[in-house]
């Protein structure tokens, strides 16, 4: 072979590579679609997730019998009443074991300000990566792609920091 050829060879070799990486780099970094979810509403109305659509969504899967999902309400509310003028929402999703009664009792006596859920099915739970423990919140961004998936309570100032940094960027 003649030098010319196996410097050519190389010079291809070395392209298919780093395009090869380059691609496989790339798909590293996308974040997955959010789910084509509906949630239904303790007064009956259903809201797909779609609506929320060009707003960083945080979706909390939780339970009223769940000590930490609970005890992390509080912070919940925080995030939501200081980042929402921004462009923040929250959706609280309970859980299909959870009593109906029970949630619409807690939802007034804490006056939670966010939208809640009741997943009496099933299917929201199992359209997220079938949610099974919790609290599990999904963080979305305004393009509807998940960004951030917690299981336990998040670090809520690594929360806020990340909400604010995804609320700068473009849709």
């Amino acid at each position: 072979m003649k030098p010319l050829s196996k410097s050519l060879i190389a010079v291809i070799v070395l392209a298919v590579l780093a395009v090869g990486g380059y691609l496989g780099w790339s798909a590293l970094d996308q974040k997955p679609d959010a789910p084509n979810a509906s949630f239904s509403l303790l007064d009956g109305k259903t809201v797909d997730l779609s609506a929320y659509r060009g707003k960083v969504v945080l979706v909390n899967f939780w339970a009223t019998s769940c000590t930490t999902c609970v005890g992390e309400m509080p912070e919940l509310v925080k995030t939501y009443d200081q980042l929402n003028p921004k462009g923040f929402d929250l959706v609280a999703v309970a859980m299909s074991y959870d009593n109906p009664e029970f949630v619409r009792n807690f939802v007034q006596q804490r006056q939670l300000p966010f939208t809640v859920a009741f997943d009496a099915s099933g299917q929201t739970a199992k359209s997220f990566k079938d949610v099974r423990l919790t609290p599990t919140s999904f963080l979305i961004d305004k393009s509807g792609h998940i960004v951030k998936q917690y299981v336990g309570t998040p670090n809520f100032a690594e929360l806020h920091q990340l909400i604010d940094n995804l609320l700068a960027r473009q849709a």
